[in-house]
């Protein structure tokens, strides 16, 4: 199978990212949401980050008007009929998953691959609520998706060989590393960097450093390009929560559950760079890089 056609599920911070990596290799790319704002947002910032890269001299302005062309955003399920293969981009949330997957099942094509970005939840157990279990696969983005290569990717236990290669193939003709795991909590970077970057507020709670001591210590000290406390405002402490909480729910590891000051900051509406507030202050709401 050839795919031809994206379809992102979901227009958020890892969403739109996604989105961006798929049309900037050329694939027609249909992002869904159930808002339209959410949509006017990520369009909004997507043309901001291309901006950018012009102004950097890494794309013309050419090839961003045949990009942005390429991608198309809409609050109409059906409109992902004609996607070859859709990635769902929504909440750590199992029961959020399976129902919009058994939706999408009803609308794609029996053809189309059915993919997941999750970052902790076993790909088993969401393609088991997707009605073609055979055509799942996880393909873990990693934050910024629109700036790093690496892309985890899992089969399920029914995940085909032909799904599984197809995916594999589309993941390096969009220009990114491909990296086999096993469907296990956290795959590979998340089983690390929960806990790590827990143990980072850990410190700020307890007032052993500043945010910016810890991230200039970490950036300085293991030749990080980003700080724990950077990388969290970026993610939003709100979905943090959500992805911590499943890593500890599977795991049971102590260092997986999330220091109460989080749940703080959330209540407080300090979430990150998308509230323009959270570890650190934040003018606007620009997309990370360009």
């Amino acid at each position: 199978m050839t795919i031809k056609t994206v379809g992102i599920a979901g227009s958020g911070t890892m969403g739109a990212g996604i989105a961006i990596v798929a049309a900037r290799a050329g694939f027609r790319t249909i992002v869904y949401d159930t808002r339209q704002d959410a949509i006017d947002r990520a369009r909004k910032q997507t043309a901001g980050f291309f901006a950018k890269s012009v102004e950097r001299r890494k794309l013309t302005q050419q090839q961003v008007d045949k990009i942005m062309g390429d991608l198309t955003g809409t609050t109409r399920m059906a409109d992902l009929a004609a996607c070859d293969i859709v990635i769902e981009a929504v909440f750590e949330n199992l029961k959020v998953k399976h129902e919009l997957l058994g939706e999408l099942n009803k609308v794609c094509p029996p053809h189309a691959l059915f993919a997941s970005n999750t970052s902790t939840l076993s790909i088993t157990e969401i393609a088991a609520g997707s009605g073609r279990d055979d055509r799942f696969v996880g393909m873990h983005f990693c934050l910024p998706a629109q700036l790093m290569k690496l892309v985890e990717m899992s089969p399920g236990i029914r995940t085909s060989d032909k799904s599984f290669q197809t995916a594999w193939e589309f993941c390096t003709a969009m220009g990114q590393t491909p990296v086999r795991t096993r469907d296990n909590p956290g795959f590979i970077l998340n089983y690390f960097l929960v806990p790590f970057n827990n143990d980072a507020i850990r410190l700020v709670e307890t007032g052993v450093a500043a945010p910016a001591d810890i991230d200039r210590a970490i950036k300085a000290g293991l030749g990080y390009s980003l700080g724990p406390l950077e990388l969290l405002d970026l993610v939003g402490l709100d979905t943090h929560l959500l992805v911590a909480e499943a890593l500890y729910a599977s795991t049971h590891d102590p260092r997986a559950a999330v220091p109460a000051l989080v749940k703080r900051m959330i209540a407080a509406g300090h979430l990150g760079r998308k509230t323009g507030q959270g570890f650190f202050k934040y003018a606007g709401s620009a997309m990370f890089g360009g």
